[in-house]
This record gives structure tokens, sequence and C-alpha cells, in this order.
């Protein structure tokens, strides 16, 4: 009846959760400028070749798209495993791989099985903040940790926050996004002893970045430890971040548990068909990871050239300050044609590693900023 509607404008009208009302979606500026390092893509076109390949698998996977995809992805899986257990020092069966849109929905998965309603996940921020946002869509209560000055997590209050607030799931993003700094494999260790005492709980490290790192991955401490999980990404290495592909490494019983929660056919053919086709390119495109690492040290050298402070980066992207107004500093580099990542962080920016051509051109803006700021 005409007298019993409600006009609803916006969100706050409708009946959202709780937890939910005065909350912003996740997003990055999606600006028409000249130059874009604000989001951590892979500056490079995927080659030709593997243009090719992909057009042949998904023309193959379109011929069945009348049927549902393999449920279970499996050849993708045992492609996942093989370059793993390749370029991961660690062997990895298609029994410990598992796969879905992006490692947002891997991270979803995690905590709908996980978490939830009465449960609560830890991460030590600043970092990826979809982990949070994941957290509170699941139902999952949401704890900040500690970090020290320089960005490296606080160890000794991180151990006692575990221990005092008992998660049931930690975050460690190794290179951590958005600061770039590894996480040594002693951290993670200690952590995932002060997490087993607590609760026990699992522990999901997140190596989204981990092919441009300095170190090797932490996959091998999945030996012996069935409540440890590593999440990756074929969206930065792969220059796949079109795809949305996500995959997860850990204990086969991990990989039945969250089978629990995913929905039917959740990765389409399509999807699946050209992940396949990536994974042939591995080689050509661990090149192109090699090009960006060089890239990336030498916006670390010479932004510290030019008197920035530059917190030492394991990522394709680097995090540099300090400024008295970051998002002032952020505007002034976005007036000059160049579209970076202010975080939210005070005083801090970031970058994403482009081609030499647009790097070029930030460290211009950088360096006509600096010039300004010193006058």
């Amino acid at each position: 009846m005409e007298g019993s509607r409600e006009q609803v404008t916006g969100i706050d009208d409708l009946p959202v959760r709780d937890e939910l009302r005065g909350k912003s979606p996740y997003g990055a500026p999606q600006l028409d400028v000249p130059v874009r390092l604000n989001t951590n893509e892979n500056p490079y076109p995927l080659p030709e070749a593997l243009v090719e390949r992909i057009t042949e698998r998904v023309r193959e996977a379109a011929r069945g798209l009348n049927r549902y995809p393999d449920r279970d992805a499996v050849e993708l899986r045992i492609g996942l495993a093989n370059y793993l257990t390749k370029t991961g020092g660690y062997r990895v069966g298609v029994e410990n791989v598992w796969a879905a849109n992006g490692s947002n929905e891997v991270i979803q998965q995690l905590l709908q099985t996980f978490g939830g309603p009465g449960r609560s996940a830890i991460g030590f921020e600043p970092s990826y903040s979809m982990h949070a946002l994941i957290a509170r869509g699941t139902g999952t209560g949401w704890i900040s940790g500690p970090r020290n000055e320089d960005f490296s997590i606080d160890l000794p209050a991180a151990e006692r926050w575990i221990a005092e607030n008992k998660p049931d799931v930690v975050f460690v993003t190794t290179p951590n996004n958005p600061t770039g700094n590894a996480v040594p494999p002693g951290t993670v260790l200690a952590l995932y002893e002060a997490a087993q005492a607590a609760k026990p709980s699992m522990v999901i490290v997140d190596e989204a970045y981990i092919e441009f790192s300095h170190g090797d991955s932490l996959l091998p401490l999945l030996e012996g430890r069935p409540n440890l999980v590593v999440s990756r990404t074929m969206s930065k290495a792969f220059g796949a971040a079109g795809l949305r592909l996500g995959y997860l490494a850990a204990h086969p019983a991990v990989v039945d548990a969250v089978q629990l929660v995913r929905l039917p056919y959740h990765l389409s053919a399509v999807t699946q068909a050209t992940a396949l086709a990536a994974l042939e390119h591995t080689d050509t495109l661990l090149g192109y990871v090699e090009q960006l690492k060089g890239e990336r040290d030498r916006l670390v050298r010479e932004l510290r050239a030019l008197g920035c402070e530059v917190v030492e980066s394991d990522a394709n992207f680097v995090q540099f300050g300090r400024f008295a107004d970051s998002h002032t500093a952020w505007q002034a580099i976005l007036d000059r044609g160049v579209l970076v990542r202010d975080n939210g962080i005070p005083g801090w920016l970031r970058v994403s590693a482009g081609t030499p051509e647009e790097n070029d051109a930030f460290l211009d803006a950088v360096r006509e900023l600096m010039k300004e700021q010193s006058t």
C-alpha cells in the first residue's frame, strides 16, 4: 500500500548489517592521466605468442560452454602445483593447491571456512586493506596488530596480542602491501607457534608479490604445519590482473575444507583456459619480472637521491615520503600527469614500478615537487 512504503535515499536507509554501516568499498582512483602507477599492475602487455595461445585455448573452451566447467579445476591446479614446485623451493602436489577468482576470493573462502560470526582474525597494519574488509564481509571480527616505526612486525607485541586475543585466523603479508618490506621466515615461524599455542588457529601468508622479492618464498614452511596457508595471485608477476586468478598452497585437509564453502563451478572454463595458457609462458613472464625488479631498485635509489625516505621494497612498488601533507604531495604529482597511491598512511605515498619511460615521468614529477618544497 502507498502509505506503508518507505523512501530509500541511500545505504543507511536499508536494513544492512551494523558492521557495514559507515564503511567504504575498496577502490583506488581510476583517473585518465598519462601515467598510472597506483594499482601495482604489471605495465607490460602480454606477449603476442601468449595472446595467440590464450585465443587457441579459449576457442577450444568455447566449444563446450554449454556445459559446466571442471568444478575442481584439476588441470589448472596441476599446472599451478608444477609452477610452485619449480619456483618455490618446495614440492607441491595437486592435492595441496586450490584456485579461485583472484586471491581475494581465496581469502574470502578461507575466512568463510575458518572465520565467521563469533570468530576473529588479526592482521598487522598498515597492510592489505582487503583482509579487514573481507573479514567484515564474512562476519569475522577484525583485530589490528602492531608494527614498528620501520613497518616491520613488532614480534614481541604481536605474540602478546595473539596470546591475549586468541584469533582464529592470523594474516601475514610478505612482501607487505603497501609498505613493500618482506617478513623474515623466523618471524612467520614465531607467529605460527604463538597462534598454535593460543587457539590453535590458521595462519595465512599472503605472497601476492613474492616473485618480486629479493628472498625466497615461504612455501617450505608448509612442511609439518597443517594450519599454515600460502596465498598467491596471477595478477602481478604474470601480468594478468584482468584474469582474476588466485590460488593457495596448503595441507590437503585445508583444500578439502575450503571446498565446503566454494560456490559450485566458481571458476569459468574461460578463466581456466586463460590461466593454463599463461602457465605455458612462465619463463617469458618471469623475464618481465626481472625487468620490473630492476626498475623498482632504480626508483628506490633515485628517490633517495632526491631526498625522500624510502621503505626497502621486495615488491613491484615503493613506499616513499615523508611529506608534511601526503595528500597535497599526491595532488602535486597528479597535476604533473602521474597517478600514484595515497593509502592514508600519514606522510607516505606508494608508487608502482612501471616501464622505464613511466618511471622517468614519475621521477621528474617528484623532482619538481621536491624543488618546490625546498624553496
